[in-house]
């Protein structure tokens, strides 16, 4: 919406998107594919030190001349469609070549969006190297090392699987927090009745809502911190 807002205004302004292609469950939805999309097309619109856009292979794709070749058309993307200059995708962890992009960009005007890539935990080889883990790192005994007792999200989870054993009725949605809500063995054992909608509180919300209303059982599961997002269609649609 703030986008959208500021290409109305003709906004003098650089956003930049820090895309590092993780997430705590599997990214699912079409914006994820399209950022994918981005990378794999090798791509990447650079700037002058004048501030003048140009086109050039990205590095990821040295040896594929098929790319390079393709390098030779500018990459439509929804930023340039909704009115943004586009820029990159850079590597967010070369803070020289970051440094001489934004000193160029400086010298143009209008809405302009940086599209960096970085690696989650980057520095750092356990985080690197397991990700999930070390997004959020649970308590554990510090006498004896290992963990504390189940968590409630454990627990939630086991009742879960149990309920829908016994009621095929019953689904499971959550909006991209299948670990973090216990749901990673519901959605083993009935995958076709669980549904990640992304970080989407709102359509999580409503999408239960018309499935109970074709006589299903639909459990969402959404931290109170993130529900606040979907009062709206608690109000209007569920209650």
């Amino acid at each position: 919406e703030a986008m959208n807002d500021a290409v109305a205004h003709d906004a003098d302004l650089i956003v930049v998107l820090n895309d590092n292609d993780m997430s705590i469950s599997c990214s699912t939805g079409g914006f994820a594919k399209h950022l994918a999309a981005i990378w794999e097309k090798g791509h990447l619109v650079n700037v002058n030190e004048h501030g003048e856009a140009y086109i050039q292979p990205h590095p990821k794709w040295t040896y594929n001349s098929r790319l390079h070749q393709s390098a030779t058309d500018a990459a439509d993307n929804l930023f340039k469609a909704i009115g943004f200059d586009y820029f990159g995708p850079f590597d967010g962890h070369d803070v020289t070549q970051l440094v001489q992009v934004f000193n160029a960009l400086k010298k143009r005007k209008g809405p302009r969006l940086v599209h960096v890539y970085t690696k989650k935990g980057k520095g750092f080889a356990p985080a690197e190297a397991d990700p999930i883990t070390y997004h959020a790192i649970g308590k554990i005994n510090a006498a004896s090392g290992g963990k504390t007792p189940p968590k409630y999200s454990d627990v939630f989870g086991e009742w879960l699987c149990d309920e829908a054993a016994q009621d095929e009725r019953l689904l499971a949605i959550t909006p991209a927090m299948c670990e973090g809500s216990g749901m990673v063995k519901f959605a083993k054992q009935f995958p076709q009745r669980f549904f990640d909608v992304a970080i989407a509180e709102q359509h999580a919300v409503t999408l239960a809502a018309g499935m109970a209303c074709e006589g299903l059982k639909p459990v969402v599961a959404i931290y109170s911190t993130f529900l606040q997002r979907g009062y709206d269609q608690l109000i209007h649609d569920v209650a």
